[in-house]
């Protein structure tokens, strides 16, 4: 007898469900897209710490010019009078569009 009762009730859900399946699919979509939406925010706001920081900064690689390279250009500064008013130029106003 027990197992009849069982089988009605489960009937009784299932015709539940199917009735009310787009309702039940639209909440869930809403409660997906609220979560997915506060997790977003939660990781956009959240920020790096000073040892996270430290650490990309020492495995980053900072160019280097070798001395050679720097005196060859300070030479040809000083010997080219266009490339001194280039220079100065770019000194008194760099942000200019040339």
């Amino acid at each position: 007898m027990k197992d009849i009762n069982v089988s009605v009730y489960l009937e009784k859900i299932k015709n539940g469900f199917v009735s009310y399946r787009k309702v039940i699919f639209v909440v869930f979509i809403i409660l997906l897209y609220s979560a997915l939406v506060f997790r977003i925010n939660q990781l956009s706001s959240q920020a790096p710490t000073d040892d996270q920081i430290s650490q990309k900064l020492s495995e980053t690689k900072r160019p280097k010019i070798d001395q050679d390279s720097l005196d060859k250009i300070q030479k040809l500064q000083d010997e080219s009078v266009s490339v001194q008013a280039l220079f100065k130029e770019a000194r008194d106003n760099p942000f200019s569009d040339e």
